[in-house]
């Protein structure tokens, strides 16, 4: 699995946390071993441009996926005919909103970091919350994934 992590945001963030994360959950999900998948870390002026370009929204936001090959993702053991790389698409975060979450939420910067990592991934894998079934089900995971890397990784 390639994963190429950027850290424009101009905050320091242990990226390679935020990697054996998307590492762990890409695996878990059974995403293709040739899948390969951009992480950014983007400043709170970036990531508003981008939600406004891309999403209609005013301000900055937590995360935004990006997939790339919409309907060409193999989210089983299966190989990619020809043995091709799928690109998975773009994550990208904004640390500053994270922080300001994490504040919100009871926890540390690097936990939100870490749960909107997954979340970008599993919009990647297809996953929504609009409807109430969707969002049970893709928070559900979403949960369970985040439990089992920090089981693996000794992380509190």
């Amino acid at each position: 699995m390639s994963i190429e992590i950027a850290n424009e945001s101009g905050t320091d963030v242990d990226t390679d946390a935020v990697l054996d994360c998307a590492r762990y959950a890409l695996d878990e999900m059974g995403v293709n071993p040739l899948a390969e998948l951009s992480v950014l870390l983007v400043d709170v002026a970036y990531m508003a441009e981008l939600n406004h370009r891309w999403m209609g929204g005013d301000g900055p936001t937590d995360v935004l996926a990006f997939p790339m090959e919409e309907g060409t993702i193999d989210p089983g053991p299966n190989e990619i005919a020809g043995g091709e790389p799928t690109l998975l698409g773009d994550v990208v975060l904004c640390p500053e909103v994270a922080a300001k979450q994490a504040k919100d939420a009871g926890h540390s910067t690097a936990d939100e970091l870490r749960l909107l990592t997954t979340h970008g991934l599993l919009h990647l894998l297809g996953y929504d919350h609009a409807e109430p079934d969707e969002e049970a089900e893709m928070f559900g995971l979403q949960k369970q994934l985040l439990r089992g890397w920090k089981a693996r990784s000794g992380a509190r």
